[in-house]
């Protein structure tokens, strides 16, 4: 089971975009693990992650959370017009890309 991170500065834009892509994989018969949480709250849930992903509002945090955690998982920041369209087919294409290094 793969496992995929989203975060953003309160949690709670990432939490309804991690429901779409439950929603995206659920149709895909996909056994995927997301999860959404604030940025504060990060370093009690990267254990066992395979990608995190950042909402653009955070981008200017990657080269932080790659230095922290780039030897253990990929950090991309999430593309702002799927962001903002929520669209949870195109965020799981994109993570299961990086995870599956396509």
């Amino acid at each position: 089971m793969k496992k995929i991170l989203l975060v953003c500065g309160a949690g709670m834009s990432t939490s309804l975009l991690a429901a779409k892509i439950e929603e995206a994989a659920k149709k895909r018969g996909l056994e995927i693990e997301i999860s959404a949480t604030a940025g504060g709250d990060l370093s009690r849930e990267v254990e066992n992650i395979d990608i995190l992903l950042l909402g653009p509002q955070l981008s200017f945090k990657k080269e932080e959370y790659l230095e922290k955690y780039g030897n253990r998982f990929p950090v991309e920041v999430i593309h702002p017009d799927d962001y903002g369209m929520m669209n949870g087919e195109k965020v799981l294409d994109f993570a299961l890309k990086i995870i599956d290094g396509k």
